[in-house]
């Protein structure tokens, strides 16, 4: 049985509330996950602020670079340790987080240590009414103590694309990673006192949302709060950092649109397709929920998205054959499966999928969900305008380019969007007239870390990545010297 206790001060801190841990492969409890609340988060603001007071943020930053990339680089000594813990957390495929979610999560602490390093600040010279003139210049300062919450579908991943820029800048943190995926965040605790970060400096409170996730955002000494997770919750984090104006960095829902036309590379866009509506039993905020492909290749489209489907192969996470776990919780299983149902009654025609899965042995109890597909639903159909965060996608046909763009960008969201072309003046024509934060062309999943990152209308506030985060987790400061 694991057991995921805060991490506070760089120890280990229980709580007499605790809650139980399951394996979402399974459905048996694989350990406990202490419930925080105001209490424990108190102590974790508190020893965030007070390592930001004694040290971290006027540390010499090659110095902190240095630990940044000790980090990593333990990260990956001890790989195999957050490979099964991860796994464990999710569900997800050995192959899916061996080559995703644990490297990347890890590289993120070099990528943002470098960045700052190499980040140029701002110089102007200007007159003055004696004629001395003046110097402008400016300087970044760390904003404080970041809260980071943090959902369950890429817990390492996405924790460290939070924790490390806020690092890097000079932040303290505390996070709250989701309740159904502690152990991976609360590993790398361990690893930050292994490699000599001082104690305060990240720290993590677990436990359910209306606990210990309300308690964090609503503390007044917490500078900025960076979340990941759904809209509705999202909105009422906004509501909460609203009392005593504190920043905000939101990435929230999506239901991302894919456009296939018929001049594109069919074996590319099928692939690519599969990847978006599937990988990570389509349990990623940038997959692919709606896909519109040009009339004329509709029905070979429909067939062979159907046919790679059917090959996808659900398994245990260990077995190297296994393309596609299981959902999070049962409790996601049922919202999934009602939408599933929904599809049905609201005229939808199956071509795969559609309920559970037979799986044998101790996977039965697993929450295991069918890939799905339908066709043939009118655009407002509740699985359409809805983000259903499932292995799923509807797909229609269109006639015309102005009409695809249309279809694509009617929705209240606008995270991500895919688009499939040979041909490069459509790529860029409407690319640009997509309504998305990011567009990828004849790709998906494809990040520089350098470009900027965010969602536009309800899918989000803000952009990270590159000198984007540094924008969020830093204050800017002019400084202007009479000569």
């Amino acid at each position: 049985m694991r057991e995921s206790k805060h991490f506070i001060n760089g120890e280990y801190v229980g709580s007499v509330n605790t809650m139980p841990n399951f394996s979402p492969v399974t459905g048996e409890q694989i350990g406990v996950i202490h419930d925080g609340g105001e209490t424990e988060v108190d102590l974790a603001v508190k020893a965030a602020r007070s390592a930001l007071n004694n040290g971290w943020a006027n540390m010499e930053l090659n110095e902190r670079v240095a630990l940044l990339h000790r980090l990593a680089d333990r990260i990956n000594e001890r790989f195999d340790e957050f490979l099964e813990a991860e796994c464990a957390d999710t569900g997800k495929p050995y192959s899916l987080a061996r080559h995703v979610d644990i490297p990347r999560g890890a590289n993120n602490f070099k990528v943002f240590a470098d960045m700052v390093r190499n980040v140029a600040n701002e110089s102007f010279t200007m007159p003055t009414p004696d004629g001395t003139g003046a110097i402008n210049y400016s300087i970044r300062k760390p904003k404080g103590v970041i809260a980071a919450v943090i959902p369950w579908n890429l817990p390492l991943l996405l924790m460290t694309w939070k924790v490390a820029p806020a690092l890097a800048c000079g932040n303290t943190v505390v996070v709250k990673p989701s309740n159904e995926t502690s152990l991976t965040t609360c590993l790398l605790g361990e690893v930050m006192n292994e490699v000599g970060i001082p104690k305060g400096v990240f720290n993590v409170v677990t436990g359910r949302g209306r606990s210990a996730g309300d308690a964090l955002v609503r503390h007044q000494d917490v500078d900025a709060i960076t979340f990941i997770g759904s809209t509705d919750t999202g909105e009422k984090l906004m509501t909460a950092a609203a009392v005593g104006v504190r920043d905000v960095a939101l990435e929230m829902g999506g239901k991302n649109a894919g456009v296939v036309f018929a001049d594109c590379d069919m074996d590319k866009a099928i692939e690519g397709t599969l990847r978006s509506a599937f990988a990570n039993c389509g349990q990623v905020c940038l997959g692919t929920e709606r896909v519109y492909v040009e009339r004329s290749i509709f029905d070979e489209f429909v067939a062979r998205l159907k046919e790679g489907a059917e090959q996808l192969k659900l398994g245990a996470p260990e077995d190297d054959s296994t393309n596609m776990g299981p959902l999070i919780s049962a409790s996601h299983r049922d919202l999934v499966l009602s939408y599933y149902q929904k599809a049905v009654e609201e005229g939808a025609t199956v071509v795969t999928g559609g309920g559970i899965p037979d799986m044998p042995g101790e996977l039965a109890g697993g929450n295991w969900i069918q890939p799905t597909i339908w066709t043939g639903l009118s655009e407002d159909a509740v699985v359409i305008k809805e983000e259903i965060f499932g292995p799923c996608c509807h797909i229609a046909p269109f006639d015309t380019e102005e009409e695809a763009i249309e279809l694509a960008n009617n929705s209240p969201y606008g995270l991500a969007a895919a688009l499939w072309t040979e041909n490069a003046s459509r790529a860029h024509r409407v690319g640009q007239k997509l309504d998305a934060g990011t567009v990828w062309i004849n790709s998906w999943f494809l990040r520089d870390l350098r470009v900027p990152f965010g969602g536009m209308k309800r899918s989000g506030i803000g952009r990270e990545g590159g000198e984007h985060s540094l924008e969020f987790y830093t204050e800017l400061q002019n400084i202007c010297l009479k000569l």
